[in-house]
């Protein structure tokens, strides 16, 4: 397994943590033990071996993104000898809640916006007349400021004035087929419809200027010189009732957010920002954290809350590092989408807007689904222990045995990484106990310290002498004398004239 692998997973693969008063005491007198999950415990000298004979940085994150992992597939195993594979409709549904949310806020919206996109279409041509939205052909002889003489920019702008005294509103599109240079000439040099201020300011003018059906002069844009035809609302008239449409419905949508957030009175907390970077740098540390980031009338965001939804999150927004690097200025606004996602499913609750059943059933389906491709990957399934093993003790004992075993391969390189989602992780937290002990990972790093100490000095002292010795050095025992250096040439003698 290649280096760079085991470093991202063991960095990006940190989970939640769930643990009773009374448990999470009597772990924390094990003075010699890091985690714990189920009956298993992770003690300070396997993990310092762990860590310090793996090519991993022996860094605190790093430590504590390998124990969470530990503790994920240990629970797993726990859960297999169980005979429990998590299939539980309530839990799949905790677990899976964003998908969840997603499909209630699906189910909202389409109760409330029944009404949005709703146009009367007898008012649509004076709309269109009136320049709300406008649709356009164009023809395009390019020639860019950057790169082009004025000499040939004023050949080109000759050329397209010879096709402006031979263009009418019939042959335009024929016209643009045969002579255009951009895409939309298989088009007739349709742009279909757009908004104001959708182009570059040259061409927004130059049509805003037209009435439907007049066509513009040879004007210039950065991109070369242009003739454009506003088209007549009767060539556009489903195109700009569709556009129109969707516009409306924006708007509408704009419009009812910004109400309900208005009356849930938002407030984003002084000194939230901070606390949001440093949930961003360490989500496990705020699991809990029930300090509140944004406040509205009946309920508010908290930081073990945001640490959710960022769990969310594709890995592809890359919102950890987002946060880290943006200004403290553009966190409130941050909190404030967040704060919206949350008053949409507080008001689907309102009107009991349910997600869809099938696709209830297939957010189930697919949570089922990790679980059983996980379990199989460890070799943890309920089936694969009780074909060995006979009592539960014996099938936990197993369990350990194979999720150890694995795990000294995976940090040696050797095995490939199996990925317990966060779902999955978040639900055997919820359903099983588990803990970590801050000091157990200190330790251990302390220990690993030192181990890899050892072992980079011993590959060091194995190394084999160097038969040509560094400046300075004395030549190696046996090895032969280095041949003196030459003389240094004298400077060239300047060629003399003639």
């Amino acid at each position: 397994m290649k280096r760079n692998v085991i470093l991202a997973t063991t960095l990006v693969a940190t989970f939640g943590i769930a643990a009773c008063d009374g448990f999470k005491e009597a772990l924390t007198a094990h003075v010699d033990v890091v985690a714990r999950a189920g009956t298993q415990e992770l003690s300070v000298t396997r993990l310092a071996d762990l860590l310090g004979n793996a090519k991993v940085p022996l860094r605190k994150d790093v430590a504590n993104a390998v124990t969470e992992v530990w503790i994920s597939y240990q629970l797993l195993g726990y859960a297999g000898a169980h005979d429990d594979t998590l299939r539980d409709e309530k839990m799949a549904d905790a677990a899976m809640w964003s998908a969840v949310a997603q499909e209630k806020s699906k189910a909202f919206y389409q109760h409330v916006s029944k009404e949005w996109g709703k146009v009367d279409s007898a008012s649509l041509p004076a709309k269109y007349a009136a320049g709300e939205m406008f649709a356009a052909r164009h023809i395009l002889l390019m020639s860019p400021r950057d790169g082009s003489t004025p000499k040939q920019r004023d050949s080109v702008r000759s050329a397209l004035e010879k096709i402006r005294k031979t263009v009418t509103a019939a042959n335009f599109a024929d016209v643009a087929k045969a002579k255009s240079m951009d895409g939309s000439k298989a088009n007739g040099g349709s742009l279909g419809v757009f908004a104001p201020g959708a182009m570059v300011p040259e061409f927004d003018a130059a049509v805003k200027a037209l009435k439907p059906g007049e066509i513009s002069g040879v004007f210039e844009t950065q991109f070369g010189y242009h003739i454009v035809m506003r088209q007549t609302y009767a060539e556009v008239a489903a195109d700009f009732a569709k556009s129109y449409g969707q516009i409306a419905t924006q708007k509408a949508e704009s419009i009812f957010m910004a109400g309900m957030e208005k009356g849930a009175d938002v407030q984003v907390k002084s000194g939230a920002s901070k606390l949001v970077k440093a949930v961003a740098a360490d989500l496990d540390a705020h699991r809990t954290d029930k300090t509140a980031l944004a406040t509205w009338k009946g309920g508010s965001l908290t930081a073990a809350r945001l640490v959710q939804w960022m769990n969310a999150m594709p890995p592809q927004s890359r919102i950890r590092e987002q946060i880290a690097s943006a200004p403290d200025t553009a966190i409130p606004y941050f909190l404030k989408q967040i704060t919206r996602n949350e008053l949409v499913l507080k008001a689907a609750d309102s009107v009991k807007a349910l997600p869809d059943t099938a696709a209830l059933v297939n957010i189930r389906g697919a949570f089922y689904s990790q679980v059983a491709s996980a379990m199989s990957e460890l070799k943890v399934l309920p089936v694969l222990l009780k074909d060995s093993a006979k009592t539960t003790s014996e099938r936990e004992r197993l369990a350990a045995s194979r999720i150890d075993t694995y795990f000294d391969l995976l940090l040696s390189e050797k095995a490939q990484f199996v990925n317990i989602p966060e779902p999955i992780a978040s639900a055997l937290r919820g359903k099983y106990e588990s803990r970590i002990v801050t000091a157990g990972i200190e330790r251990a790093l302390e220990r690993a310290t030192k181990i890899r100490q050892v072992a980079d000095s011993t590959r060091a002292a194995q190394q084999p002498a160097s038969a040509v010795p560094m400046p300075g050095a004395a030549p190696a025992a046996g090895a032969p004398p280095a041949a003196p250096a030459e003389p240094a040439k004298k400077a060239a003698e300047p060629v003399k004239k003639p």
